[in-house]
């Protein structure tokens, strides 16, 4: 099974942790760590996930969740960085 972290940005409100959450689970992602850092407006998330599914499944999906703005996938060991930005 192949380890990433991700690193969303969201918006700051309460539904956001619960759909990132679902959003792991329905695509068959095991969470291994997972922090959460928040200020007024911004919600600052990363995870820690491993499946043999490839990440861009999951990354696809939670960029396209409403509240979140940005996600980053830095796979451990390689230089190899997907980024989703909205306008």
């Amino acid at each position: 099974m192949n380890q990433h972290t991700l690193h969303i940005h969201a918006q700051s409100k309460p539904e956001v942790m619960e759909r990132v959450l679902r959003v792991v689970r329905h695509r068959g992602f095991n969470l291994c760590a997972l922090n959460m850092e928040q200020d007024c407006q911004q919600l600052r998330i990363t995870v820690t996930v491993e499946s043999g599914r490839p990440i861009q499944q999951l990354w696809s999906q939670l960029a396209k969740l409403v509240d979140v703005s940005r996600v980053d996938d830095c796979h451990a060991g390689s230089e190899e960085h997907l980024s989703s930005l909205r306008a």
